[in-house]
């Protein structure tokens, strides 16, 4: 049975991705768009629409062309949209990293997706420096840094280079990375069109031009990029962005600037029911609440809702869907449930074998079809037949029911994703690195259950035993937590005799991941 969206159709204009969400920006001149919580720096939407062109034909004379892929290693500052929106202004395609990537994850998705350029700041630029070499990229950096291109003066140059045409229907805007169902982590495709759909499709949250928006999740992060950053700017509304955080500065920032609405990961939701700093600010601003990104316990969104005297809505979503792909309004929501499809697109369940539609009740794969599914993977031709169907479904790998009004629920994922608060780490990049250590024979990672994190990667190992010295394990996780950003570290290990593994030799993760449910539920550790 396919279930369609009970929200009004809306209209996809044919337009490019800058000029869609800054068309009002002359309008609203003097309104402020974003604000960095750390200093007050503020930069009007009339600021942030000249920022935007003059960097836009600074890039252009610098050598961006039409396709050139600009890579972000970036905290949430105000000139991250201002950078973003920009490339999509030159032609070019934004792939954003984390800014806690290793020197080594950042070289990786560099050469995956070929980028010409990377964006960063002086604190991350040794790990950019360490990323490029040997690599034809250039550095540009937003403040100042020897022997790299200086952002500022990239936007100090005349205006005079006219964009390129723009097909939003075909030509990519971003190509964030994502692990799909399985495998390491994949280029996603996303065009102009996906994204305006996606900020459209955001109508559900009710964000309006007087809306105070705190910019916490990462704009890196599909949610924060297309929730927060293109949806909250669209609507006129101000961002306040913070590039690091912490619950004080957090807390601190809602009341110092009256913020309205928030889109959370579950583990911050946990700590604005649970933590006594709460009490010491002035919270009253707050009118709603989105969770996303991971699995809200209902206790826990009560919890929340109750202490703050705020609307609490939630919204399911993934790159591949550019974004949110069900929700609910804040406060007309069914517990139990993550919402229903957003405007424009339609959800169905089907048999994980055969394939067949289910009926409402009925759980199986959660597939969905719209505006705002991905063009594909990059250069992954298999992974995208895979994933997309040849009737434009999106396989999302998430396990769940819908019911007779629409509303969907998620019980367990056929991907193999872990999600560590809201972030996306892949097991089999975690093995991979693993099977690197020579004191290895073999090994698996497969999510943990924690309350704090929703989930943590826990490694099984197989050590060799062919040498005089017994391995350490304790060595071989710390070895492996170097190498990686802090969101995809081992936080638990096991010694097992044998991996299993099916004929073909993959691995069989299923039973491992029941019992560890079991042993967390029965002796939660401490983390």
């Amino acid at each position: 049975m396919i279930f369609r969206s009970p929200f009004p159709e809306i209209v996809i204009p044919a337009l490019p991705l800058t000029e869609f969400v800054l068309g009002q920006a002359a309008e609203r001149a003097s309104k402020p768009a974003l604000i960095d919580a750390e200093t007050g720096r503020t930069i009007g939407y009339g600021q942030l629409a000249e920022l935007v062109e003059r960097v836009a034909s600074g890039l252009r004379r610098l050598g961006l062309r039409k396709g050139d892929v600009l890579a972000t290693l970036l905290p949430n500052l105000p000139e991250f949209p201002a950078v973003f929106l920009a490339v999509a202004r030159a032609g070019g395609i934004c792939s954003t990293m984390s800014p806690l990537y290793t020197s080594s994850e950042v070289a990786t998705q560099l050469r995956d997706s070929g980028a010409r350029f990377l964006v960063t700041v002086p604190t991350l630029l040794e790990t950019a420096r360490t990323a490029t070499a040997g690599l034809d990229v250039r550095l540009i950096v937003v403040g100042s840094a020897q022997n790299s291109i200086s952002f500022e003066e990239l936007a100090v140059g005349a205006n005079d280079l006219a964009p390129p045409d723009i097909d939003p229907t075909q030509d990519l805007a971003a190509l964030p990375y994502s692990s799909g169902t399985t495998g390491l982590p994949k280029g996603v495709m996303i065009t102009h069109r996906n994204l305006v759909a996606n900020t459209l499709q955001c109508s559900p949250f009710n964000v309006v031009d007087d809306d105070v928006i705190i910019a916490v999740a990462p704009f890196f992060h599909i949610m924060g990029m297309s929730c927060i950053m293109l949806n909250g700017l669209f609507r006129g509304a101000t961002l306040v962005t913070m590039p690091r955080f912490d619950l004080a500065g957090f807390l601190a920032a809602i009341e110092r600037y009256r913020v309205s609405c928030a889109i959370l990961a579950p583990p911050l939701l946990l700590a604005l029911a649970q933590h006594p700093l709460v009490d010491r600010h002035d919270l009253s601003s707050l009118r709603w609440i989105v969770s996303g990104g991971a699995p809200l316990g209902a206790e826990v969104g009560r919890a929340c809702a109750q202490r703050l005297g705020c609307q609490l809505g939630q919204g399911w979503g993934m790159t591949e869907c550019a974004g949110v792909g069900a929700t609910y309004p804040p406060g007309a929501g069914k517990p139990g449930t993550i919402g229903v499809p957003v405007p424009n697109t339609e959800m169905k369940v089907i048999d994980t074998v055969t394939g067949a539609e289910l009926g409402p009740g009925e759980i199986g794969e959660i597939c969905l079809r719209g505006p705002n599914v991905m063009k594909g993977y990059f250069h992954q031709p298999a992974a995208t037949a895979a994933t997309i169907t040849s009737e434009d479904w999106l396989r999302t790998g998430d396990i769940g029911s819908i019911d007779t009004d629409g509303f969907l629920s998620i019980v367990d994922r056929l991907k193999e994703l872990i999600k560590y608060k809201g972030y996306q780490v892949a097991p089999a990049e975690l093995e991979a690195l693993l099977l690197a250590h020579p004191a290895v024979a073999d090994a698996v990672v497969i999510p943990s259950p924690d309350e704090q994190a929703g989930e943590v990667p826990k490694a099984f190992l197989v050590l060799k035993t062919d040498s005089c010295t017994v391995p350490d394990p304790e060595q071989i996780i710390a070895w492996a937590t170097n190498q990686v950003a802090p969101y995809k570290r081992i936080r638990r290990y096991e010694l097992i005799d044998v991996v299993p593994r099916t004929t073909s030799g993959k691995i069989v993760r299923r039973g491992l991941i029941e019992r560890e449910r079991k042993l967390q539920s029965a002796a939660p550790t401490e983390q």
